[in-house]
């Protein structure tokens, strides 16, 4: 396999921007690996900035959602749309936050088969819903997750974390991108 993080023959920034460099030593001492998303996005150091500033806030910034549910929508949504990086990627940090290796399989083979509560349930449909049939959402889906608990600023967050998702998406299977080997073996 080649060390190219997608299809794509374009070299990273070289060297790369001293905050760039910052940035990605920090990802490879917290997470062990630098994820190739981030490395596919450093031919264009603009874009890879404006990639990870959308990221961070929606994945790790203030929100009613924990990490878990966030990720667990990144994979139902990877999932509908066969993304082979996010599926990989992504289900390997919902087992890692989960504690729970079955549910992460579940999550990017069939949510449904998953043993979730009610409210994760209702916001894994409307998860789906978004993904596959976004103007098919009315009030009666958005009172749906309310009456679990979940409240307006959540279910924005909700269609936003699954919108980014499938830009995402189609952006890592339309160049080809490869997931990091390391991420097979995680939280197993």
């Amino acid at each position: 396999m080649t060390d190219h993080p997608t299809a794509l023959d374009l070299p990273p920034v070289d060297p790369l921007p001293d905050r760039t460099q910052a940035y990605f030593d920090l990802c490879a001492e917290k997470l062990g690996i630098l994820p190739n998303v981030l490395r596919a996005y450093a031919f264009d150091i603009e874009k890879l900035d404006a990639f990870t500033t959308l990221y961070n806030q929606l994945m790790l910034g203030e929100s009613g959602l924990s990490k878990l549910d966030r990720e667990m929508i990144g994979v139902v949504v990877s999932s509908i749309n066969r993304c082979w990086y996010c599926q990989v990627a992504h289900g390997a940090a919902v087992r890692e936050y989960s504690g729970d290796p079955a549910l992460g399989e579940a999550m990017v083979m069939n949510w449904r088969a998953a043993d979730l509560d009610e409210r994760q349930t209702a916001m894994l449909t409307f998860t789906e819903t978004v993904t596959t049939d976004s103007a098919r959402i009315t009030e009666v889906d958005r009172e749906t997750l309310r009456s679990v608990g979940f409240s307006d600023r959540d279910i924005w967050d909700m269609a936003s974390v699954a919108g980014f998702f499938a830009m995402s998406n189609r952006v890592a299977s339309a160049t080809g991108m490869r997931p990091n080997p390391e991420y097979h073996a995680r939280a197993r």
